[in-house]
């Protein structure tokens, strides 16, 4: 994801992603009230060492306390000092970061910039949480739009795809258990055809996904499973056989996926537009 920026009391603000979690610039937080002394002179407090070696124990398998109990035991001390770059090295932690180059400085994952926040200015703290959360509140909502744009529109072509299957497919006086396998083979067909694999074979390949291969579909492959669920009915309604629709369906799902990816609009699905 592309960083982000959020306005707090006047600030620009540089929220980036890492390790799928959210960091937020402490350069850009401590600009509005001086310069990067003020960071170090945080660093450098006894709560503040106490609360990065909590964190870290927390969230941080790999963090180093012996080296953190050393820095706590010197917080305090005139001749004590401490930069990010010293702290992250000594310690191996991964809530604070320093990035070098455009767009460089110190980040902190959202916990540790709220409580530099209040070092900062209990005022800045509440309007950086406010502000944060609104980016968060809007990335969901545009992201559920287009998720669940393309999921709604996959469920109704499948009541169509599966309308035409019980019409065609299902011999009469079948048990419901036998339903469920003629129901079963039919979706797997168009899961080789768009991912290459059936639902079995991809929860063997990915056994620590707690969802189904369709629920971690792309958008893009949302659009085609659904385009590929009507064209299997067309089909079944035609009597073809089901190797002969899975190689037309693979395809055409070739022939869409390589029309859809890099695809501006599909992603703009939901967005207000631009006035």
């Amino acid at each position: 994801m592309k960083n982000r920026t959020i306005t707090v009391s006047g600030a620009d603000v540089t929220i980036t992603t890492r390790h799928a979690q959210d960091y937020i610039s402490l350069t850009d937080m401590v600009k509005r009230f001086g310069d990067e002394a003020i960071l170090y002179g945080w660093l450098r407090n006894r709560n503040t060492i106490e609360f990065l070696g909590i964190w870290e124990q927390i969230y941080n398998p790999a963090f180093k306390p012996i080296e953190f109990e050393r820095f706590k035991s010197q917080a305090g001390l005139n001749s004590f000092a401490l930069s990010p770059k010293k702290w992250i090295e000594a310690t191996g932690a991964i809530g604070i970061y320093a990035k070098a180059g455009r767009g460089g400085g110190t980040y902190a994952h959202k916990d540790i910039a709220f409580e530099f926040g209040s070092w900062l200015s209990p005022e800045f703290k509440l309007y950086l949480i406010k502000e944060f959360q609104r980016l968060k509140d809007e990335e969901a909502r545009v992201t559920s739009l287009e998720w669940n744009f393309q999921r709604t529109l996959a469920k109704i072509n499948y009541r169509i795809h599966t309308d035409a299957i019980k019409e065609l497919l299902i011999p009469p006086q079948l048990s419901k258990a036998q339903t469920s396998v003629v129901y079963a083979s039919e979706a797997d067909l168009l899961n080789v055809a768009l991912f290459g694999m059936t639902a079995a074979q991809w929860r063997q390949a990915n056994p620590d996904q707690p969802s189904n291969m369709r629920d971690t579909a792309t958008l893009e492959q949302l659009v085609v499973l659904s385009n590929l669920e009507s064209v299997n009915a067309v089909m079944i309604h035609q009597g073809l056989a089901a190797p002969e629709r899975l190689t037309q369906l693979n395809g055409i799902a070739i022939t869409q996926m390589r029309s859809l990816i890099g695809a501006s609009g599909i992603r703009r699905l939901g967005k207000t537009p631009e006035r």
